[in-house]
C-alpha cells in the first residue's frame, strides 16, 4: 500500500482509505480531535498554494471547504501529497445538485478576476497551446484533438472566470449544520462556467459538446479506456 507520510504533518494515527476517485489515492485519519484527509497529487506546490485563496473565496461565497494545512517544513506538498481537514457529511443526491447553483453562481462572480491556476490552461487558451493540466492535446490522434477544439471554439462567447471543475454529487456534502460542503478541487482552474453549471441546470448541444470534449482531452493519458468510450459521443 502506498502510504502517505503523515508524519511530515507532525501526525500519529490510524489511516483508513477513501474510496471514490480514480485519479488519486485518499486516506482520512481515524480517532484525532481534528482528522485530516491525506491525497495523492501530481499538482505542482505553486499549483497547490493557488488553491487556498480561491477556497476562501468559496468559503466567503457560502461553502463550507476543507482547509490546507502546512506540513511541519511549511510544505503544503510532500513526496506528492497534501493534507487538508476532513469534512463530515451526507452526499448530495445527483437531484439535489440543482440547489448549489445560487452559492456557485456567487463563487463564480467572486472570481473572475483571479489568474490562472499555474500548470492550467483553460479550454480556450488550449485553442493555440497544446498543454495545461492534465491535458496534453498533442499527445491525442490529432483528428480527435481537432474535434476537441472545434467544440471548445463553439463557446468561445461564453463567460469564464474561476471554475471548481469537477461538480457532481460525490464532491458535495450536507453537513451536519445544514451548510454545504464543496470538496476535491483537484480540477479547478479558470475555465468557461459552462463547466460547473452543466450538472446544476440545462444547457444546449455545444455546451455538451464542450465538456464531453473536455472530459476526453483530460481523460486520454490517465483513463484511457474511459476517455475512448467517451470520445464516440463527440
Amino acid at each position: 500500500m502506498l502510504r502517505p507520510p503523515i508524519e511530515r504533518w507532525n501526525t500519529t494515527a490510524e489511516l483508513r482509505p477513501l474510496l471514490g476517485g480514480h485519479r488519486n489515492l485518499a486516506y482520512r485519519t481515524v480517532g484525532l480531535d481534528t482528522d485530516f484527509v491525506f491525497k495523492s497529487t501530481k499538482r505542482t506546490p505553486a499549483g497547490i498554494a493557488w488553491l487556498r485563496q480561491v477556497h476562501q473565496v468559496a468559503r466567503q461565497s457560502g461553502f463550507v471547504v476543507p482547509f490546507l494545512q502546512h506540513s511541519s517544513r511549511g510544505q503544503f506538498v510532500e513526496e506528492g501529497w497534501t493534507c487538508e481537514t476532513f469534512i463530515e457529511g451526507q452526499y448530495l443526491s445527483p437531484e439535489g445538485l440543482s440547489s448549489l447553483l445560487p452559492l456557485i453562481t456567487r463563487f463564480h462572480e467572486a472570481t473572475e478576476r483571479l489568474p490562472q491556476r499555474p500548470g492550467f490552461r483553460s479550454s480556450q487558451e488550449l485553442l493555440i497551446h497544446a498543454v495545461g493540466g492534465d491535458v496534453s492535446l498533442d499527445k491525442m490522434p490529432r483528428g480527435l484533438a481537432s474535434k476537441c477544439r472545434d467544440a471548445w471554439l463553439a463557446v468561445a462567447d461564453r463567460h469564464e472566470s474561476v471554475i471548481h471543475g469537477d461538480l457532481n454529487h460525490s464532491n458535495t456534502l450536507r453537513c451536519l449544520d445544514g451548510r454545504i460542503a464543496l470538496i476535491d478541487w483537484d480540477e479547478c482552474r479558470r475555465d468557461l462556467l459552462l463547466f460547473d453549471l452543466g450538472p446544476l441546470r440545462e444547457g444546449d448541444d455545444r455546451e455538451q459538446s464542450a465538456r464531453i470534449a473536455w472530459e476526453v482531452a483530460c481523460s486520454w493519458l490517465i483513463e484511457p479506456e474511459h476517455a475512448r468510450q467517451v470520445a464516440r459521443r463527440l
